[in-house]
């Protein structure tokens, strides 16, 4: 079987980034960014869905955090759905309640060439540290819209954001773990209409 994986590189005026992407990995993070909290996030991300992600990010983060977070969530969702390519044999469907003390998210996700994003819950602090805590949302919904997938966020409670965060992206990658893993008994693609893209 090939290997799901996939590598982009994008430079604009406002940021360079360098991107390699592998579904079938073992949780390994080499990140390198200009944003602290989001590389952390990512790392996150990546153990929880057993991915293998390499990310060089810098941006103009000498004005914000935004260009940088922003532009990482489209190439990490361009990654995934060019790693994914035909769908075939995937579960397509993922969900995962993840608990932080006293926070609790839950993520699900349709890999269904269907972009949405729906995100319910409260980030109460408008910064963890120096990040906007506005961003979770712009990069939640550029993943979305460049994957192609439908993509709910929920946060049941909470009042710690960085507690909150912390379990919406543990979440993310133990759903998309859950939905881009083949099952034996699909044949062809997850879908009465035959295609997924």
């Amino acid at each position: 079987m090939s290997k799901r994986e996939a590598s982009i590189q994008r430079k604009t005026n406002e940021t360079n980034i360098e991107l390699s992407f592998l579904i079938d990995g073992e949780g390994k993070a080499n990140l390198e960014t200009d944003v602290p909290f989001m590389t952390h996030m990512l790392d996150l991300f990546t153990k929880h869905g057993l991915f293998n992600l390499d990310l060089t990010a810098k941006g103009d983060t000498e004005i914000d955090d935004h260009h940088t977070t922003e532009d990482v969530g489209i190439v990490l969702g361009s990654a995934l759905k060019q790693a994914l390519g035909d769908k075939k044999g995937i579960k397509r469907y993922g969900n995962a309640f993840v608990p932080m003390d006293e926070a609790l998210a839950q993520v699900v996700v349709d890999l269904s060439d269907r972009p949405h994003l729906e995100f319910r819950g409260e980030l109460p602090a408008q910064k963890v540290g120096t990040f906007d805590t506005e961003l979770v949302h712009e990069f939640l919904w550029k993943l979305a819209l460049e994957a192609r997938m439908n993509l709910h966020v929920i946060v049941h409670y909470g009042h710690n954001t960085h507690h909150i965060i912390e379990a919406i992206f543990k979440a993310l990658g133990r759903a998309l773990d859950d939905a881009t893993q083949k099952d034996p008994r699909v044949t062809g693609v997850p879908s009465t209409k035959g295609s997924l893209g």
